[in-house]
């Protein structure tokens, strides 16, 4: 019964309200938290939203701009779908009338950058994507007052660089994605600022060189993935102090051979990396400088993927030997 009279009101409200101009194409369900309104190809934006809308989803429509005062009217908004539009630009007030807003998603829009003074209003925020848009630059003044950001996705946008204070004001950021994206390199200091990073996404870019010290703020790294890049080089204190990396990803990458030292810090003897490893679809060498990873590998294995994709480029006695057969045969 209480299900057919939730059922009857929703009914009810769309029959009241398909009639009011910018709601038509809009669906939304109340309950005691507050509406949900949720708008799938809309010609233009809602207007005269509920005033208690908590959540509003306005998707997969051809809107290149949004009215300045778009969100008027729901000061307890709590969650802003914008994915799938054609948005180019954002007002700089946009955000202001809603300072509880926790979660931004403008996935798959047209946005070359952001106006700053943007989130000022937003200290709640704690989810930021921005995926799959056009940004080809990105600016520390953007994301100014987003104190309780945890969750930040820059992932298949054009960047070519960032500046190293970039996440100098985002202590709370747990969360970065940064891959597919056109980067060669990070700058040093680059991930100060996050007093628990947990995730890094940095998969397909055109990184070159995991440089000295890059990691080494954040000792709470769980999940790093550097798969998909140009890597021909890792510095050998690179993987210091990470006693909680779970998961690394390095396939697809120009390694020949690491530093010695490089895998002390990580698997094994000290602990086991509960979600594995993969190191294969490099060129390496299986020479006398690569004694410290087969090693590492023999007694990794058990976490280990992509084993029969991890050869032997060369010596031409070794070439497309698995390295852990290699490792096993001590040939080298």
């Amino acid at each position: 019964m209480a299900s057919w009279q939730h059922q009857g009101r929703t009914l009810f409200l769309l029959a009241l309200l398909g009639g009011v101009s910018g709601l038509r194409e809009c669906l939304i369900l109340q309950s005691v938290k507050g509406s949900t309104v949720s708008c799938h190809g809309p010609t233009e934006f809602p207007s005269s939203l509920p005033a208690d809308t908590v959540h509003l989803s306005v998707e997969f429509s051809s809107l290149t701009q949004l009215p300045a005062a778009a969100l008027q009217g729901c000061p307890g908004l709590q969650e802003l779908h914008l994915s799938s539009n054609r948005l180019q630009e954002l007002s700089p007030g946009l955000l202001a009338p809603v300072p509880r807003l926790r979660v931004l998603d403008l996935t798959r829009n047209a946005l070359r950058s952001l106006p700053p003074g943007l989130f000022r209003s937003s200290a709640a925020l704690n989810t930021l994507v921005l995926r799959e848009n056009q940004l080809q630059e990105a600016s520390a003044r953007w994301l100014q007052g987003l104190d309780a950001l945890g969750y930040l996705d820059l992932a298949e946008n054009r960047l070519r660089s960032l500046p190293a204070r970039l996440l100098a004001n985002l202590g709370a950021l747990h969360t970065l994605d940064l891959g597919h994206n056109l980067l060669e390199s990070l700058p040093e200091g680059f991930l100060r600022g996050p007093r628990r990073l947990q995730r890094l996404h940095l998969e397909g870019n055109r990184l070159q060189r995991l440089e000295a010290g890059l990691l080494a703020p954040q000792p709470f790294l769980g999940v790093l993935f550097l798969n998909d890049n140009q890597l021909t080089a890792v510095a050998a204190d690179s993987f210091r102090g990470l006693k909680q990396l779970d998961m690394l990803d390095l396939s697809n990458n120009s390694l020949s051979s690491t530093p010695p030292g490089l895998w002390a810090f990580l698997g094994r003897p000290t602990r086991d990396m509960q979600d594995g490893f993969d190191v294969s679809h490099n060129p390496w060498v299986c020479d006398k400088d690569l004694v410290d990873l087969c090693r590492w590998l023999a007694a990794n294995r058990h976490k280990m993927f992509s084993q029969n994709d991890t050869l032997c480029a060369g010596p031409e006695a070794v070439r497309g030997q698995r390295l852990l057969d290699v490792a096993e045969l001590g040939t080298l």
